[in-house]
């Protein structure tokens, strides 16, 4: 009964930070960044709205309780209404390139000062603010045990910080060999994270020691996507790595064999698939459990936004603006929208509607044409 009991928790855990068809709470949809979605991709789509912004976005943008919520690098956070209408905007003193997380009313982000925020998600009015020591640029992830959370953000200062999400105190600090660039993904009470030091490290969420590490590359900038004790995640290097987390090893890894161009995107897990698009223009799709490339297409430009998928199809967006659709049985397309407009970073999907940040400073609003 105490190991039902403790797996039931887990699991509630887990269902408290799950994207569903109204709510895409941080830049890859669940805590484990497996980048996939419940909702319903449109089928044909049209533009509904634009909202104009003074700067660029480079972060993701992310939805919840009908609000959007994306920085800009002029220094703003922005919160949007789903018809497109400014609810707030939140000033800081320099630029937001790390896509934010939304839970229980509260949004937390970091900008390039190095400073952690958080937000009432109604009114954009600050709760805290935690500071490290260079900046931040991948979003935090969140553990929620025993009536604690506990926020893991990484810096370039070296350090993952453990903080304390009710009050922004500091709770522990990681140390690493280089920058930290992505965002943490949660596994087992473990927070999971590629490094420039080319390690794929763990850290136990509640006392912020090392779990173990394994070398997979000179450089990481992808966040990995996890499930049942297994770490998929891209690499400058342009390999793509399966890890057991548990035994600490590598289980399989595609290197491409044309080039060496890096995978900065994150991957999507679904049903026995990875797929992850890459700076040689490819969108590739690999069998989960021995690494096979089942499929990979070329999509004209190089991808460093990551994908979206569903348990039919993906969604992609490259650096020339194209936001397609794709079955990932075999790679067809099924609409190609050209937007115009690079985006760095992923769109965020929810029922009726996908939102893309854009490299010009607008926030596109798109959903079915009917």
């Amino acid at each position: 009964m105490r190991l039902i009991f403790s797996l039931y928790l887990l699991l509630l855990t887990f269902i408290s930070f799950a994207q569903n068809e109204s709510c895409w709470p941080n830049s890859r949809g669940n805590i484990q960044l497996q980048g996939t979605t419940n909702a319903n991709f449109p089928q044909k789509v049209k533009l509904k709205w634009t909202y104009n912004a003074d700067g660029i976005f480079k972060s993701a943008p992310v939805i919840c309780d009908n609000k959007i919520v994306v920085g800009s690098t002029n220094g703003t956070l922005y919160c949007l209404n789903m018809q497109g209408d400014s609810l707030w905007g939140f000033a800081t003193e320099n630029s937001i390139e790390a896509p934010a997380l939304i839970h229980n009313g509260v949004v937390y982000f970091g900008n390039l000062s190095g400073s952690l925020y958080a937000l009432e998600l109604n009114t954009g009015t600050k709760i805290w603010e935690y500071k490290t020591e260079n900046q931040i640029m991948g979003t935090p992830t969140l553990l929620k045990k025993d009536g604690k959370e506990i926020l893991a953000v990484g810096s370039y200062d070296y350090y993952l910080h453990g903080v304390d999400a009710k009050t922004g105190l500091s709770l522990w600090k990681y140390e690493s060999d280089n920058f930290l660039n992505s965002a943490p993904a949660l596994s087992n009470e473990n927070a999971v994270f590629g490094g420039c030091d080319g390690f794929l490290h763990q850290v136990n969420m509640n006392s912020g020691l090392s779990t173990g590490k394994v070398e997979i590359a000179t450089y990481v900038a992808s966040s990995p996507a996890v499930e049942n004790n297994k770490a998929y995640i891209g690499d400058y290097d342009g390999g793509f790595t399966c890890i057991d987390l548990k035994n600490k090893t590598i289980e399989w890894r595609y290197q491409n064999p044309d080039n060496d161009l890096p995978f900065i995107a994150s991957p999507s897990l679904v049903e026995d698939k990875i797929l992850i698009g890459s700076r040689d223009k490819f969108i590739y799709c690999f069998n989960k459990f021995n690494g096979e490339l089942l499929w990979k297409k070329n999509t004209g430009s190089r991808i460093d936004a990551s994908t979206i998928a569903n348990n039919k199809q993906v969604l992609l967006i490259n650096m020339r603006g194209d936001l397609m659709l794709l079955n990932h049985s075999d790679g067809n397309t099924v609409w190609n929208y050209e937007l115009g407009v690079s985006a760095i970073n992923a769109p965020a999907v929810i029922e009726g509607a996908i939102v893309v940040a854009g490299s010009d400073g607008n926030v596109y609003l798109l959903s079915s044409e009917y």
